[in-house]
């Protein structure tokens, strides 16, 4: 079963109609005893990093999550959910993030070409920089789905994708048992359908 966590900041019902698409055992829950029974955990995101911090420490969901990631759970974030798992945002201030991956997450705003329109939304290709279980079904130049106006950094141990956007972003991150995309799998089609299904597969 895969625990999807219900912290009110997901794409929540796009992420379970994917997983049921291809057959998962899926749950949306907020509960402590149905994560740590689940086999892995999902932990989608949409919208502001501090306040998404926020309520994962003031529910105590973040601290569950690092626990049943100690245990060798396989652990997936999309979007925010993905940047939460890093250690620091810069997202109108600075703040903590779960501090599970090393990295911090910045603006494209003074990174990227000025004319280039912020937030990036919409499909573009993949560049795969090393083999990783979560990609082992896409192939390079696959296009997946974005919106984001942030981006990972300082995480080169991590990323296993990258997109070009004027510069490379980074697209998605691997480390031992965590997982995390900043493009949609739930809305990039069979490619997204295709991760989802190598996450699926983790143990």
């Amino acid at each position: 079963m895969i625990a999807v966590i219900d912290y009110g900041v997901g794409n929540l019902f796009s992420i379970k109609s994917s997983f049921a698409r291809i057959g998962a055992d899926v749950v949306l829950t907020s509960e402590e005893k149905t994560i740590r029974n689940a086999d892995r955990i999902m932990l989608p995101g949409v919208g502001a990093f501090r306040d998404a911090a926020a309520k994962l420490k003031e529910t105590g969901l973040g601290e569950l999550v690092r626990t049943e990631l100690k245990k060798g759970k396989p652990v997936m974030g999309i979007c925010l959910g993905m940047q939460l798992l890093f250690e620091k945002s810069y997202e109108y201030g600075e703040h903590e993030g779960l501090g599970i991956l090393h990295g911090e997450v910045v603006p494209m705003r003074g990174y990227i070409d000025p004319r280039l329109k912020v937030p990036h939304i919409g499909w573009d290709s993949i560049h795969i920089e090393k083999p990783s279980r979560l990609l082992k079904y896409c192939k390079e130049g696959d296009y997946v789905y974005y919106v984001h106006s942030y981006f990972a950094s300082k995480c080169q141990d991590s990323v296993i994708a990258t997109s070009e956007y004027d510069k490379a972003l980074t697209a998605a991150v691997e480390k031992d048992n965590v997982f995390g995309c900043q493009f949609h799998p739930e809305k990039s089609g069979e490619v997204g359908l295709n991760v989802l299904r190598a996450f699926c597969e983790m143990k």
